[in-house]
């Protein structure tokens, strides 16, 4: 019988990782961010497709608004200057 490794509670984990000192958490944070860029194509498409469908459900229940195209392409070419 093999072991099934347990997953933690990533609430748990936060709370974990938020003891450690600043520098620890800060090579934490960036080996975490790397675990990002190594997603396949089909994880990244998932991940992408539950937060559209996450952010549609906070419009859907007001508690986000919608931006015009145009404001957003402003302030996007404001920050990228």
């Amino acid at each position: 019988m093999g072991m099934e490794a347990e997953m933690s509670d990533p609430a748990e984990v936060f709370k974990d990782a938020m003891k450690l000192e600043v520098q620890d958490r800060a090579a934490l944070a960036q080996k975490l961010l790397s675990s990002l860029e190594e997603l396949t194509d089909e994880e990244a498409e998932r991940l992408w497709a539950g937060e559209a469908q996450r952010r549609l459900e906070e419009y859907r229940a007001g508690r986000a608004k919608a931006v015009p195209a145009e404001e957003v392409v402003t302030k996007a070419e404001r920050l990228f200057r």
